[in-house]
């Protein structure tokens, strides 16, 4: 007790006693990526000389949460962390220096502007005064004004006809400037409205209370969540046809505007939805009642279709690069190939993370930024599936079974066959251990081909009542490649959807191919190299002359 008691004591002494301000120089050293946020880590060595002190860490993001701050730290001066606080403060200048940047552009941009407009005024009075001219060279002699004679007219009417063709050059040139003005001044407006929302002319700063024992160093860590972070993954399919595999390169599409650059950062991704919450939705009670019309109140209609909008998805579209090295100066027996750094998966109850392998640098730009997750070869079992009637066109898919410890999450796919990029397509969500269809675009190695062959239209009955329409076509499905492949083909015959439409397929029999109950036909060929098979659909359509029948060709 007695022991308690003096240890009470001390640090009601320390509470009293003045606590030191010691602002803090502090380097963003790991950010971990969520689909809706990040949480940053900075961290900083401060030394301690002994008694409380007050940390403090400034020019931190406005949209800073502070229900998220947390602090750890170890160090020689065995010190004791107090609390944590957050205040909001306003500028009147701009602490980010990227969005001062782009300020000052707009405001240069803008004196660019007036000074076009001050030259288009200009402009516009010498064409009021030239006007002014020509119609007094072309008015009635008077008086005053005689007429003047055929050389000073003829010089009078060349000088205006030089100084309206300048003018008008002169205007020409200054709407191509206002144009180009116009489109630079649109960009980075844009790029300021993107940044401003994570900083503005604010930002918080963070205190830190420490009480050290003894005087000594203080390794401290602060962490925070900020808005504006987001990344989606991304996927590089290279088909190896000769090996019956596919190389998938798994990626993931980091962008920010969080405020902050960072540089050289340890970067996590995590698959965690925190916005979600922590526990699962409650049933509320179902009521029925009559319905009656009320019109809803104004400012209750605007703010849920701003909620509509600001919820709906972003598009992201981005470019894949190639970069081309000359290889003539170098023995290709030496070189070898570039790998993809992988990164570790830590696997949660819940969720996963992808620590990447090196460190990344995340403009706060909003821009996209490409970081490896890693590289899988994945055993593959192809096989074409076409459409001849409605493309001919043989598209490549190829049943994986995804061998890695990583989740591939659903996100875009660019499709590479032997190095050639070949089409995009998406990947759903597979798991670890889980089998799943490739969609890997269209293969210009088979060779497809639809046509129709005869159309023959006779009467029928005794007494020529009824019509019988006859309709063949030919599918030529060819090999161009040196393997053996499997392709599918598909292609239909009408139903009939009234008992006076009769429809009977001649072609193929049904012992070879039978048709579904939505009309469909499925062939399953095994084409060896260069090897070729001609496909034959041939039915008729019969009817009652009195019978107006749609959808035949």
């Amino acid at each position: 007790m007695k022991r308690i008691l003096a240890l009470l004591c001390t640090l009601t002494v320390a509470a009293l006693v003045t606590a030191a301000t010691q602002p803090v120089d502090s380097t963003i050293s790991a950010v971990t990526v969520y689909t809706d946020r990040a949480v940053v880590t900075r961290t900083a060595t401060v030394e301690l000389t002994g008694g409380i002190a007050e940390l403090v860490f400034a020019n931190l993001p406005q949209a800073l949460n502070e229900r998220s701050l947390q602090v750890s730290g170890k160090g020689t001066a065995a010190a004791l962390i107090l609390d944590v606080s957050s205040k909001q403060t306003y500028v009147d200048f701009t602490p980010n220096a990227r969005v001062k940047e782009l300020e000052d552009q707009l405001r240069a941009l803008g004196k660019q502007v007036r000074g076009l407009d001050d030259r288009g005024s200009g402009l516009q009075s010498q064409s009021t005064m030239l006007d002014r001219m020509e119609a007094a060279l072309f008015a009635p002699p008077t008086k005053d004004v005689p007429r003047p004679d055929l050389t000073q007219f003829t010089n009078s009417l060349t000088y205006l006809t030089e100084q309206k063709a300048r003018v008008t050059t002169e205007r020409a040139a200054l709407d191509e400037q206002r144009e180009d003005l116009q489109n630079k001044t649109n960009t980075v407006q844009q790029q300021l409205n993107e940044l401003r929302g994570a900083g503005g002319r604010g930002y918080k700063t963070v205190t830190v209370r420490v009480s050290a024992a003894q005087a000594g160093n203080l390794q401290v860590a602060l962490s925070y969540a900020v808005p504006g972070a987001t990344w989606s993954p991304s996927y590089d399919a290279r088909v190896l046809s000769t090996e019956r595999a596919v190389a998938l390169g798994y990626f993931g599409l980091v962008r920010q505007n969080t405020g902050e650059d960072w540089k050289d950062v340890a970067l996590t991704l995590s698959t965690a939805r925190p916005g979600l919450g922590g526990a699962a939705p409650v049933l509320s009670v179902w009521n029925l009642d009559v319905f009656v019309a009320r019109p809803a109140p104004v400012a209750y209609a605007e703010r849920r279709e701003m909620m509509a909008k600001s919820a709906a998805p972003a598009g992201v579209n981005m470019q894949s690069l190639t970069t081309n090295i000359a290889l003539d100066e170098f023995d290709a027996n030496s070189l070898k190939d570039a790998e993809t750094a992988t990164a570790t998966i830590e696997a949660g109850a819940t969720s996963a993370s992808f620590k990447i392998a090196t460190t990344a640098s995340i403009p706060s730009d909003n821009s996209p930024q490409k970081v490896p997750i890693t590289s899988i070869k994945l055993t593959a079992s192809p096989e074409y599936l076409t459409v001849p009637k409605r493309q001919t066109t043989a598209f490549l898919t190829a049943k994986v079974y995804n061998n890695s410890e990583f989740p591939l999450l659903a996100g875009a796919m660019n499709v590479f066959l032997d190095g050639t990029f070949v089409a995009t397509s998406t990947l759903r969500t597979v798991m670890a251990g889980e089998k799943f269809d490739l969609a890997l675009g269209a293969d210009e190695g088979i060779s497809v081909k639809h046509k129709r062959v005869n159309k023959f239209t006779e009467d029928t009955g005794l007494t020529n009542s009824g019509k019988r329409i006859t309709y063949e076509y030919l599918l030529t499905i060819q090999n161009n490649k040196k393997t053996a492949e499997r392709v599918i083909v598909a292609d239909q015959v009408p139903l009939s959807r009234n008992e006076k439409i009769v429809v009977k397929l001649l072609s193929p029999d049904a012992k070879e191919v039978k048709p579904t109950d939505e009309g469909t036909l499925k062939w399953s060929l095994d084409l060896k190299p260069a090897e070729k098979r001609e496909l034959t659909v041939k039915f008729t359509v019969e009817y009652p002359n009195e019978v107006n029948v749609t959808g035949l060709e």
